[in-house]
């Protein structure tokens, strides 16, 4: 199928993912934040059938599908306001990276708990000096006999509380030229010299995020995905699908937020008529609606040519869609709030926490500016200024 349609199966994945996310709903999330702790039944029962491994190999649990059905998972949850941070790294990176370059033994032990949800990992790049630029990269790993030694520090990893290991990114040296390279190590967080800060976040979310401290942790041989020399070819594999996944958070949450605005708009009676009668009223709506629709199709776009197999096609239509994504749902979220005025902004509507949440989407997992400056250097050609 092209992007620019839709499958029977993927219909019908859409109708099925919706009709659980309905049964939890927006409430179910506030609860769980409300009480500190993860959406873990929603969590268990997507496992349990088979969304959360859906991209994952059959050989190995999963569903045998791509990140476009993952996506498609991820999208519907979030219009029904209950989206699933986690799949954004659990299965979308993690998964991804370890059924492309895991060995045998790190695909039997990772791929099925992940595709059913008894396990889950996160993932690690982000440093606090380095920012969006991550050829700055300071954690190290450096080899000790057979063994692996990293030492360095993360911030803004999701869900570290309740992962089983986080797959963390460092920087070996090349043997051949001395220069840094990007690898990947599965880390259990309960390693010696591992420490965890939770850090206090104004962003109302389930998941937690935290900030790392690696202090001469030791790794064995096999706590290596892939090959040492493979570079940003692994790193990519995984940053890919990340942007496409945020992607469709984006625009779920997007979803919900103009779904509820619609509904006020269509029931709220002022001087006699609907609110939703006016255009003033209505022309920002439907704006909100083309915006997210536009989204969904860069998005279908870049998850098509991830699964097709051309990661650079890939790379530019992933930030191009995230870019889009990202806009759409911080307008439709903001046009929902002021289309319920007082209202949407008590909590009895739930929907002015999703303006601070909106915002996620234009900053992570990497900025709206520096998608335009990969546009404009990648795709236009233009010089570089740094």
């Amino acid at each position: 199928m092209t992007p620019t349609t839709e499958s029977e199966e993927h219909s019908a994945l859409r109708a099925a993912v919706s009709a659980l996310g309905k049964r939890y709903g927006r409430a179910y999330l506030t609860r769980t934040v409300a009480e500190g702790r993860a959406p873990t039944e929603l969590w268990s029962e997507a496992g349990k059938l088979g969304y959360l491994g859906v991209n994952l190999p059959e050989a190995y649990g999963g569903g045998g599908a791509g990140v476009t059905e993952l996506a498609i998972v991820l999208e519907e949850l979030g219009a029904a306001g209950c989206p699933l941070l986690m799949m954004v790294v659990s299965p979308a990176i993690c998964g991804t990276v370890i059924a492309r370059f895991g060995t045998e033994e790190q695909k039997r032990a990772w791929l099925p708990p992940l595709a059913n949800g008894t396990r889950t990992m996160a993932f690690g790049i982000t440093e606090p000096d380095a920012g969006s630029n991550s050829h700055r990269i300071t954690t190290t790993a450096r080899r000790d006999g057979a063994d692996w030694v990293l030492t360095g520090r993360k911030v803004f990893v999701s869900g570290v509380d309740i992962a089983d290991a986080v797959l963390i990114v460092g920087r070996t040296e090349d043997a051949r030229t001395g220069r840094l390279k990007p690898c990947l190590f599965i880390v259990p967080p309960d390693a010696d010299g591992f420490q965890r800060r939770p850090i206090d976040m104004e962003l109302t979310a389930a998941e937690k995020q935290f900030e790392l401290a690696l202090d001469e942790v030791r790794l064995p041989a096999d706590a290596l995905v892939g090959e040492e020399d493979a570079g940003l070819l692994q790193l990519f594999a995984g940053l890919n699908p990340e942007r496409i996944m945020t992607s469709a958070f984006a625009i779920g949450m997007g979803r919900h937020a103009l779904g509820r605005a619609v509904e006020y708009a269509r029931e709220r009676t002022v001087w006699k008529a609907p609110i939703g009668s006016h255009q003033a009223i209505a022309h920002p709506l439907a704006q909100a609606h083309i915006d997210l629709e536009l989204a969904r199709l860069m998005t279908a776009k870049a998850a098509h040519l991830y699964d097709a197999g051309d990661d650079v096609g890939a790379g530019e239509a992933a930030n191009m869609a995230k870019y889009a994504a990202g806009e759409a749902c911080a307008r439709a979220v903001d046009q929902a709030v002021h289309t319920l005025g007082g209202n949407g902004l008590t909590r009895e509507f739930g929907i002015a926490s999703l303006i601070t949440a909106s915002r996620v989407a234009r900053i992570a997992p990497v900025s709206r500016e520096m998608i335009l400056n990969y546009v404009s250097h990648q795709t236009l050609g233009l010089p570089k200024s740094y």
